[in-house]
């Protein structure tokens, strides 16, 4: 005889909308828009390893870019991409324009790889591959602050995410992009 806690568990579980299955979409689902206003279908990236990263320009870790430009023209040739998300989200560390934030960018630490619009990175209004990436990720795996960061393999599933803590030139993330670009699936 089932409890009715059992009972309950067994009715929720059989009732549940197919949507509570495994969401089996990749990054390459997704679409962000170019800081200059133009689609950037992550589709156009299949075969690539890309890691995202929400950024601002006026905190204490914008610094991150250099070592993100540095390990982009590193590996950009063997199939790296780095995608810069500017987000207001966590302090208005990002209060610019897109104009603002693109000339900030290049005058300052010479970026060249993908940037997008300002864009909602947490929260209800978060851009759709944000939401993706969180729920993949997991609970802890969502951004809390800027410079956080997803890797998403040549596949376009998520390889692994770190914090703002995780320097683009910790032995951690370069290692996870060589083996991810070498097309090694121990992780």
């Amino acid at each position: 005889m089932l409890s009715r806690v059992g009972l309950a568990m067994v009715l929720t579980a059989a009732l549940a909308p197919a949507a509570a299955a495994q969401d089996t979409r990749t990054a390459h689902d997704f679409s962000l828009t170019a800081i200059d206003g133009t689609p950037l279908p992550l589709s156009a990236y299949k075969g690539k390893t890309v890691l995202v990263v929400n950024t601002a320009s006026r905190c204490s870790f914008t610094q991150q870019y250099a070592p993100l430009q540095a390990l982009y023209e590193e590996h950009r040739d063997k199939g790296l991409v780095v995608i810069g998300v500017p987000s207001n989200d966590f302090g208005s560390q990002e209060p610019g324009t897109e104009a603002d934030i693109e000339d900030f960018t290049q005058s300052a630490y010479r970026v060249d790889f993908p940037l997008t619009n300002k864009t909602t990175v947490v929260g209800a209004n978060a851009t759709p591959f944000y939401k993706w990436a969180s729920e993949q990720a997991g609970p802890l795996g969502k951004p809390r602050w800027n410079f956080h960061k997803y890797l998403i393999g040549p596949d376009g599933n998520l390889i692994d995410w770190y914090t703002p803590m995780t320097s683009p030139d910790s032995s951690k993330l370069r290692d996870a992009i060589v083996r991810s670009l070498a097309g090694s699936g121990a992780w």
